[in-house]
Order: C-alpha cells, then structure tokens, then sequence
C-alpha cells in the first residue's frame, strides 16, 4: 500500500483576467491552511505530492491548497507572453485564497513559487500568517534564457546554442503534460516583473532555504539577511532541482510552520 494519499481532482478557480486555475485541496476542511506553490516547469502534484509534502503536512494536522501556475498543470497555459507577470502569478493566488474563503493562511512555495510568495505575504499581511520559501534568489535567474533561440527551437527546430536555454528547455520538456510554448511565453512575459528587494520584503516570519549545492544558495542567503524576519535554513546535499524532494527540508519548514523559530 502507498503511503502517499491519493490525490484530489482539480478544482478550478478563475483568476481576475478569466483564466482557470487548477487548484488541490488536501486534508481536513477545518485544519490550517498550507497554500503551495510550485517552480517553473512543474506543478502541484509533481513538486509537493510525488515528493512527500502533502503526505507529511497532513500527519502534522495542516490541510494544503496546493496550486497549479499559470502555464503549467491543469491550468489555462496561455501562448502569450502578456499572460504572464509577477503581478498576475500573485493575483492568482489572492484569487485562490478568496475563493476557498481563507483568512488565515502559512504560504509554502519553490523556486518560482517563492518568488510568488514573497510578494503575496507582503501584499497580504493580515491573511499569510508566515511563510517558508525555497530556491529562491534575488534575482530572476530566467533572465539568463535566450528567448530568440527558444522560440527558434520551438518553431523550427533549429539548434539551441545557449547552453542555460537548451537545459530550461530540456528540463522542462522532461515534464509530462509540459507544454513549452507557454513556459516560453511565461519567460518573455515576466522579463521586467517586480523582483525581491529589502524594500519589498514581507514583514511576516519567513524560512528561507536552499540547497547546499544550488548555485543560487548564496543569493537566497543574502535576501534572507534581507527581511526583518527571516531565517535560513541549508538544505544538505541538495541542488536546485532535488531539494524539494529532501526529508530535512520538510522537517525544518513543518516545524517552522508549527511556530519553530528561525534564529
């Protein structure tokens, strides 16, 4: 017998600009509320079910909400680079915290997701009670991707010359279910979105982490430095792309979430 619950259909929720949001309740109705969100060419049940969260936050007594992102999962995955902001990624989530009608939430997010997170705790002060945000930089490291010779790719096959856009690309064309115009367009469409800064930093209590062998583990180090009250937490062994899959990962942010200090 697997020890993972199965996992719920999709409940789908409407952003502000009409597009659905593939959403997955967890738990106990009555319990408190985990919202996660998952990294850029993943998705809900891929990043928090496959890899053990929703299994041990629901033994810790949480209920989780978990998201699929624009662009990837069950949700609409829109074409156009338009589709696609920092602005609109948070919207989504304040969308899904108000339907499910959530006045009191921790927020659990990865790569992607915690750079979402991180501007939705300070644009919901009264509503994300804390927050434990992994692989997140200072930085969007997306930046780096040559969109030209993606969209070349995509359309016409020709080779891809970058080095750093070949291995998005095939990263995310390793997801079942991806489709990779959309995670381009996602690309494009959030080159000039808001970043994490000191100013900007939530105020909330925050768990901060990286793997000790992910490129961007100093990065997250000096954004944790940032925040008025944010603890970092080493993730042993681990790089950008398996860290969501370690035990002392989920152990140091469950224990976070139940009021573990994070200094």
């Amino acid at each position: 017998m697997s020890l993972v619950p199965e996992a719920p259909r999709p409940r789908a929720v409407m952003s502000q600009d009409g597009l659905p949001i593939a959403t997955y309740d967890f738990g106990d109705p009555d319990a408190p509320v985990v919202v996660a969100v998952h990294g850029f060419a993943s998705g809900a049940l891929l990043n928090w079910h496959a890899s053990g969260w929703t299994r041990d936050l629901l033994r810790a007594g949480y209920r989780v909400v978990a998201i699929d992102q624009r662009g990837h999962g069950a949700s609409a995955k829109p074409h156009e680079p338009s589709a696609y902001s920092m602005e609109l990624l948070v919207a989504d989530v304040v969308s899904v915290i108000d339907t499910y009608l959530l006045d009191d939430v921790a927020y659990l997010g990865y790569s992607l997701g915690a750079r979402v997170g991180w501007h939705t705790a300070e644009q919901l002060p009264d509503r994300v009670s804390r927050a434990v945000l992994g692989g997140i930089p200072d930085a969007d490291p997306m930046r780096r991707v040559a969109v030209d010779q993606a969209k070349a790719h995509l359309a016409d096959g020709t080779p891809i010359e970058d080095r750093v856009t070949n291995g998005y690309l095939t990263m995310a064309g390793n997801v079942e279910g991806n489709d990779l115009r959309a995670l381009v367009a996602m690309v494009e469409g959030m080159r000039d979105s808001i970043e994490p800064t000191p100013e900007n930093a939530p105020a909330q209590p925050l768990l901060m982490a990286a793997g000790s062998e992910d490129g961007i583990r100093d990065s997250a180090v000096r954004l944790a430095a940032a925040a008025p009250d944010a603890g970092f937490f080493e993730i042993p062994g681990r790089n950008h792309f398996n860290a969501p899959t370690s035990r002392a990962f989920r152990e140091a942010a469950i224990a976070f979430l139940g009021g573990a200090t994070t200094r």
